[in-house]
């Protein structure tokens, strides 16, 4: 059975029913590339969903800042809003089991698992010319990333990048390696404002890009009657 690949929830919990919904049947286990938290209005039902249901997960750097002590300089202003807001939401168990969460790389069962890349969590790969330089780094033939919330990624070889177009079935070919991204489930920005994310199937080595429609307008109104920004209502509905 294929494993259920989600990334950037960002407490948003309707994308998230919409995407368990949707995948429903289709996968055994669910692996989380982090980012549970942050812009949403639910982390703690969202947390809570993580822990007892993902397989394995790693940190993002919206997780890590929400639960600790780190500075927010390099967010931008609204980040900054709903890390505070998101600070003062989480209940104290959540904000241990964000504390616990481990950081990328991380291995398991074959591929690898990193929030931004193989370097660095908080590093955005967007580009070809972004992708290439992480070639010396890719340990697994397949790595599956988050952080830019744009589905999609790269097949990489030592002369060319490839961008992996998200219509189709990515075969994953022994000759190359590959980054792979299933895009963000609650707040994509790739001009899709449907719920995003993948599955993977080992015994076949594909990866399925899926995405599916939720209750945007739900969601954003609990964004604004938090007091969170409204910007991070509004962009909802553009998938920007």
């Amino acid at each position: 059975m294929p494993f259920l690949i989600v990334s950037d929830i960002h407490a948003n919990l309707e994308a998230h029913q919409a995407v368990l919904a949707d995948a429903h049947g289709k996968y055994d286990r669910i692996v989380c590339l982090g980012d549970l938290v942050g812009y949403g209005a639910d982390p703690n039902a969202i947390v809570d969903w993580a822990r007892e249901n993902a397989a394995v997960i790693i940190r993002g750097n919206h997780d890590r800042v929400s639960a600790g002590p780190d500075g927010l300089e390099s967010f931008n202003p609204a980040a900054q809003s709903s890390t505070i807001w998101t600070r003062n939401a989480l209940l104290p168990e959540s904000r241990e089991y964000l504390q616990r969460l481990p950081r990328g790389p991380l291995p398991y069962e074959g591929v690898d698992l990193v929030h931004g890349s193989p370097v660095d969590e908080d590093e955005y790969v967007v580009t070809s010319s972004d992708a290439a330089p992480l070639l010396a780094h890719l340990e697994a033939p397949l790595t599956f990333f988050g952080h830019t919330h744009r589905q999609g990624g790269f097949r990489l070889a030592r002369r060319s990048v490839t961008f992996l177009a998200t219509a189709r079935r990515v075969e994953v070919e022994p000759k190359y390696f590959y980054l792979v991204n299933p895009g963000s489930v609650g707040q994509p920005r790739d001009g899709d404002p449907r719920a995003a994310y993948a599955l993977y199937s080992p015994e076949e080595r594909a990866v399925e890009f899926r995405r599916v429609a939720y209750d945007v307008g739900r969601a954003a109104a609990k964004i604004r009657a938090a007091g969170l920004p409204d910007f991070l209502a509004a962009r909802l509905h553009e998938g920007l």
